[in-house]
């Protein structure tokens, strides 16, 4: 079946390109077959994974620093009444906000390179994060914060050895989350002046007028995330059993 599902893809996208091309006809550089065939030429090129090591680089940090800061947080929220009324506010509205919105700030504010396209990752990735693990503390066991207390266990010690244990599936779904939308703001993030990396290929290839090999760095991109995808899906399921 996910074989049929491909071929009609194909079958579709041949037919969009054929019929596009009779009244734009640089659009036949954009058909599956000269695709495919700057596609296998890329991959078997350096410089393309060179750009995919510092796209995927890029993510890494991205998520860990949301990672770093969803989970404390989103803990915060799950276990202290106040802190969530306080700040739940706040968090809703700035996880409505567009990350892309932030590409101005965060290059007048961290100036060009990879300190905005690490910010613009992080925060797209954080709200994931961060709410899943709000999620998985208040649907945490209460009976188990009470035997943690009965045993003079400090608040460190509840949240290290009671609250993280518990909630652990919760964050793997929140991370996974976070890669799927850490994904998806990569290919613009890297439009901010950076000298390499999957979004400023795209970049390159429309200058050059290469839309054959625009195509093919589409189709690396989505091969990309839903390898990426696949993998968190696998160690969540790993998990989980």
């Amino acid at each position: 079946m996910p074989l049929l599902g491909a071929a009609l893809v194909l079958a579709l996208w041949w037919v969009g390109g054929a019929l596009l091309a009779r009244s734009t006809p640089v659009a036949a550089a954009f058909a599956p077959w000269p695709s495919l065939q700057a596609l296998g030429q890329l991959l078997t090129g350096a410089d393309i994974w060179m750009h995919t090591l510092l796209s995927l680089q890029r993510v890494a940090v991205g998520l860990l620093l949301a990672f770093v800061v969803g989970v404390p947080l989103g803990v915060l929220v799950g276990l202290s009444r106040g802190f969530s009324q306080a700040f739940s506010p706040v968090f809703q509205f700035l996880r409505m906000i567009s990350p892309l919105s932030w590409m101005p700030i965060a290059v007048m504010v961290l100036g060009v390179g990879d300190a905005p396209v690490y910010f613009l990752l992080a925060f797209a990735a954080v709200w994931p994060i961060l709410l899943s693990t709000a999620a998985g503390v208040a649907q945490l066991d209460r009976n188990w914060l009470l035997l943690a207390r009965s045993l003079s266990a400090t608040r460190t010690e509840t949240v290290l050895r009671v609250v993280l244990p518990g909630i652990t599936a919760q964050i793997l779904t929140g991370v996974r989350l976070a890669i799927g939308i850490i994904w998806i703001v990569l290919v613009p993030a890297e439009m901010l002046g950076v000298s390499a990396g999957l979004g400023y290929f795209i970049l390159d290839t429309r200058d050059r007028l290469a839309y054959s090999e625009l195509m093919a760095a589409v189709v690396l991109i989505g091969a990309l995330g839903y390898a990426l995808d696949h993998a968190a899906r696998w160690l969540h399921q790993r998990w989980m059993h």
